[in-house]
């Protein structure tokens, strides 16, 4: 898979397991087959793997910007411009998520015990 593209078989688990709660919570599946274990989920890699994809995504915002700016007659004003948003946004997205973790933490360990 290139950098920046989407990983579709992700997509596509990640439906299907959406499906079978969504399943199970009408009651039209009674249980979940105890011979396959469910997957674990691992955060840090979910994590990382997020971080990874904004950060493709500056740096081939940040490449398309420079060969635009040298004169490469094969990049549009335009797509640097979508490629920059895209990469502000997904940045914007990463600062609220760890905000919110952030947050999340303090709260728990203001906690009483």
């Amino acid at each position: 898979m290139k950098p920046g593209m989407i990983d579709t078989s992700r997509i596509e688990a990640m439906v299907a397991q959406l499906k079978a709660a969504a399943a199970v919570a009408k009651g039209d599946i009674k249980q979940v087959d105890a011979e396959q274990p469910a997957a674990k989920a691992d955060f840090a890699a979910a994590l990382r793997a997020s971080l990874d994809s904004v950060n493709n995504t500056q740096q081939k915002a940040e490449q398309l910007g420079q060969r635009f700016a040298l004169g490469d007659d094969s990049v549009n004003l335009s797509d640097v411009m979508i490629s920059m948003q895209k990469a502000n946004i997904s940045f914007q997205a990463t600062v609220q998520v760890r905000n919110k973790l952030v947050s999340a933490y303090q709260d728990i360990m203001n906690m009483q015990v």
